[in-house]
């Protein structure tokens, strides 16, 4: 296994637009702080190993993470890693060149998993689980031997608010995606530092950053995945409801299991009074957006950018 070492981080140049030491930086970065320190995602002598697939979430995570190590009071360590998943025409040259510039230390690692998937996925089905589950098991094997503690993967806003309706419609639950998975024993915690942050800004981030974007065969050649019609609702909602995806993600940080059916919860919790009839669920609405749901205590209320 050959890692590649870091150069000091500070080295790195800035970036003009929205990149490094942008307003738009800044405000990603803030939403970053924010969650990490209602999960505990990065905590002292933490080695986080952050997936890079070479997508504009991975790059953007990598990069944001960077700086939210500039600004702790602790020292963590940061190592990218990219598997390359053996799919037909896939170069990771520009992404190696690209860490290698900008002094990450990094491991890039090849293990064939495109076949495996596309010859044992029925037809019809999508291929994203299986891939998920496969390249899960690498990841967590990689970490092992780069001496991480903590996986950090690039999932943003938009994909808990689309997992979220994607359990919901398809599935019968109410399910999203957790900040931080902890560590079974002998493994790796999972934190998700994005999910504060909306896909479009980490796409304008990427794009100010100048990375190479190294896109994925696999994932996209299956437009009608659920995932895909998922996305087309909600932007077809967001005409009509312009707050959607704020009110969503807050729905996610946002739970009262007592108004809701789980018998689980039966006696567990006090129930509230019900509101009236035709109100917002909880006290106040957000106080930045009269016309908004958005509770003030939800770890993913929609920032301003003020």
């Amino acid at each position: 296994m050959t890692v590649h070492s870091a150069a000091d981080p500070a080295g790195a140049a800035g970036h003009p637009g929205g990149g490094r030491g942008s307003p738009l930086e800044s405000r990603l970065l803030r939403q970053v702080s924010r969650l990490s320190r209602a999960h505990g995602l990065v905590e002292p002598g933490d080695r986080i190993m952050v997936a890079c697939s070479g997508g504009k979430d991975s790059w953007a995570l990598l990069h944001l993470l960077r700086a939210y190590q500039r600004r702790l009071p602790f020292p963590i360590s940061l190592v990218a890693m990219n598997l390359d998943q053996g799919q037909p025409g896939y170069d990771p040259a520009p992404l190696r060149e690209h860490l290698q510039r900008h002094g990450f230390e990094h491991h890039l690692e090849l293990r064939d998993t495109y076949s495996v998937v596309v010859d044992n996925t029925p037809a019809g089905k999508t291929y994203c689980s299986r891939c998920s589950r496969m390249r899960r098991a690498i990841l967590h094997q990689a970490a092992d031997r780069l001496g991480a503690n903590k996986i950090a993967l690039g999932h943003h806003r938009d994909d808990l608010i689309e997992t979220l309706w994607l359990n919901q419609l398809f599935a019968g639950r109410l399910r999203a995606m957790a900040a931080k998975l902890p560590a079974l024993p002998g493994g790796h915690a999972i934190i998700r530092p994005l999910l504060d942050c909306a896909e479009a800004e980490l796409a304008a981030y990427a794009r100010a950053l100048e990375v190479p974007i190294l896109p994925c065969n696999l994932c996209g050649s299956q437009p009608d995945a659920r995932r895909q019609q998922v996305k087309r609702w909600l932007a077809q909602l967001e005409a009509h409801v312009p707050n959607v995806r704020a009110n969503l993600a807050a729905a996610a940080g946002n739970i009262e299991p007592q108004h809701l059916l789980d018998s689980r919860f039966h006696g567990v919790l006090p129930v509230d009074p019900e509101p009236p009839e035709g109100s917002c669920e909880g006290p106040r609405p957000d106080r930045d957006d009269p016309g908004s749901c958005v509770q003030l205590r939800s770890t993913h209320r929609s920032e301003s950018g003020r």
